[in-house]
């Protein structure tokens, strides 16, 4: 189990327009607000919305929170009761360095996707460094989040950014103190910054872009107040504060870099950004779509030196903080020295983007007029795309996946079911019957039907020999059918079937005379059934055909667990297909690719088949070791 911290951080959240300000101003009990922004800030649809209540502007926040921009903003909030900032993450943090120290209620309208709104966090610059701190006494009250207000933000600007938010939301899956909720918050954010970027470079207003990005930008700094941060803001922080490099355009560039650091350390949380992303690289991921929305890829187009790269190693790895990486000075310098030179994480062999063909295919789709058909087709189209461009298959491997399914079909008979049998080992079958069946819990566990089932087996009588002389151990078995409230269910259908002590199936034996060890009852009128077979025994399936042929070549075993089949079905009662495994028999457990080749073994139909000795329940003289099998079976009224 991994441990984890959650905490939630009282902030309110409106989305909705600018004009809300000043009914969140009275919400706060307050009368005199200094508005903050940038130089460059429209704040006009603000500064109406306040009317009386504005008392006072600064317009001077600046990159990386300088202190002494906070102490001359000090000045204008001496006779303020509420701040109320208009812009991106400069002002935010202004409205933040204020708040720390004066405790005055914050209320914030984002121009930029930021997402700095919603932490407690704070970063001052003063003397060249870049510090970080966080209370809850920095986190705004309020938080309006106005479309409008980021509409006709250049594209530039939105494009890093988006990244700078996308940055919080990716070193969130990795961190220490990832969790569950943080997890699901920053995926999505993810999901909607790389869908809505490529929007803006066809139309920049895009009021749907707009809003995902806005969306965004809020779960990532949910993100961002959930977990501690890692490298990826270590660097950003450094490179800002120490070199004056542009904030968001840092985080830009280097955000693939970290990553590709981080890589190898983060495997799980890397895989989850490259399937949201679509792509198959993570890193080069990020990388190209910075790259194909127009944004900066190096730090040298920045302006930073690379001479100056030692000297931000040895900042950046000064003090110690959580990274899924260890984090060496020669490592940093390196990462340093490829984002310098805007180098493509993973080299410069890209796969090409396959989202043109999967968006014309789902397409000729549209007219299906099954709805449940159309989402089973199309996104079987979705899934086998990414599967081809994340593998990066060449056509001689699909030529040998259409070779393979070709001679499938071709081994497939009446009483061959190889495509059954190519399901079950590659644990589709089972998959698809947990999915099934796996939503009643009161009910019996289900099984595989696998791929040696004959429609239409031969009745037999209560008390029959279903062996029919064949050797084995023999074993009696007594079985109860009743719903799920424990009532009996009579003149239920049941089927059986099993191998023989060799692991063969009847439809396995040409020679033998008829079917034999499969058979066809029905329960009496207190929903009993009782026959004669003998002991399960673990067998092979079959590995003569393409499947056998696959398993060999991974390196598999093709042994299933000894079991017994079963096949209930009673008119107005779900039906219900399940197998009941011999408790201590082989391949049970799945540890070490050890279990069932099928993945067909469900613990709760883990059995005991009793030993016994001496006197049998209907009389049958038996000389020596037979085995007993009680069971009730539970199935439920549809």
């Amino acid at each position: 189990m991994r441990n984890f911290v959650y905490s939630t951080h009282p902030a309110r959240v409106v989305f909705g327009p600018a004009a809300k300000v000043r009914e969140e101003v009275e919400r706060l009990g307050a009368t005199r607000v200094l508005l903050l922004s940038s130089r460059s800030a429209n704040v006009e649809p603000v500064r109406s919305a306040l009317g009386p209540l504005l008392a006072a502007e600064f317009d001077g926040a600046v990159m990386h929170t300088p202190v002494e921009v906070t102490e001359q903003a000090l000045e204008s909030a001496k006779e303020a009761d509420c701040l109320v900032a208009v812009g991106g993450g400069s002002t935010t943090g202004l409205a933040k360095a204020l708040a720390a120290r004066t405790d005055l209620p914050q209320v914030i309208l984002p121009t930029t996707y930021a997402g700095s709104e919603v932490t407690p966090v704070l970063g001052e610059t003063e003397n060249g460094r870049k510090t970080t701190r966080s209370s809850e006494t920095i986190l705004p009250e309020t938080v309006i989040y106005d479309v409008e207000l980021t509409r006709y933000l250049p594209v530039p600007l939105s494009v890093t950014s988006a990244l700078n938010a996308m940055a919080h939301a990716v070193e969130a899956l990795y961190s220490p103190q990832a969790n569950p909720v943080v997890e699901v918050m920053a995926l999505d954010a993810i999901k909607r910054i790389a869908r809505s970027l490529p929007v803006l470079a066809a139309e920049p207003s895009d009021v749907d872009a707009r809003t995902d990005l806005l969306e965004a930008a809020w779960l990532a700094g949910m993100c961002l107040a959930g977990v501690g941060m890692g490298l990826h803001h270590k660097l950003c922080h450094t490179l800002g504060g120490s070199f004056d490099l542009p904030h968001a355009e840092t985080h830009t560039v280097v955000l693939p870099h970290a990553m590709a650091y981080n890589a190898s350390a983060a495997p799980e949380a890397m895989a989850r950004i490259a399937e949201v992303l679509g792509v198959t690289d993570a890193p080069s991921g990020v990388f190209d779509l910075i790259k194909n929305a127009g944004g900066p890829t190096s730090l040298r187009e920045l302006g930073f030196a690379e001479s100056d790269i030692a000297k931000a190693a040895e900042l950046a790895t000064a003090k110690p903080y959580p990274n899924p990486r260890e984090l060496t000075r020669d490592g940093i310098e390196e990462l340093l020295h490829a984002a310098w030179r805007g180098d493509r994480p993973g080299g410069g062999h890209t796969i090409p983007d396959l989202g043109w063909l999967t968006a014309q295919v789902v397409a000729s789709f549209d007219r299906t007029p099954d709805q449940r058909v159309k989402q089973l087709v199309t996104d079987l189209v979705r899934h086998l795309h990414h599967y081809l461009a994340k593998n990066d298959v060449t056509q001689e491997e699909w030529h040998y996946a259409i070779e393979l399914l070709t001679r499938t079909g071709h081994i497939t008979t009446d009483t061959r079911q190889e495509f059954v049998l190519l399901s079950d080992v590659l644990g589709v079958s089972s998959a698809v019957d947990v999915l099934t069946n796996s939503r009643t819990p009161d009910t019996t566990a289900s099984a595989v039907l696998g791929p040696f089932y004959v429609e239409g087996p031969p009745a037999a009588e209560h008390g029959t020999d279903i062996a029919r002389g064949l050797p084995g151990t023999p074993l009696w078995v007594d079985v109860l059918v009743t719903d799920t409230e424990g009532k009996p269910v009579p003149d239920t259908v049941v089927d059986v079937w099993q191998s023989n002590e060799d692991g063969f199936y009847d439809v396995q034996l040409p020679d033998l005379d008829g079917p034999v060890l499969r058979a066809r009852f029905h329960t009496d009128g207190e929903g009993r059934l009782r026959f004669w077979s003998i002991l399960p025994s673990e067998y092979p399936i079959p590995d003569d055909g393409p499947v056998g042929q696959m398993l060999v070549a991974t390196r598999r075993h093709p042994w299933r667990a000894p079991h017994l089949h079963f096949m209930l079905l009673k008119p107005g009662y779900s039906q219900l297909i399940t197998q009941l495994f011999v408790r201590g028999g082989p391949y049970l457990d799945a540890a070490g690719g050890r279990g069932d080749t099928v993945f067909g073994v469900k613990d709760e139909l883990v059995v005991d088949f009793v030993p016994q000795q001496g006197a049998t329940p209907d009389g049958r003289v038996i000389d020596g070791e037979w085995r007993r099998l009680d069971f009730t079976f539970k199935i439920a009224q549809e």
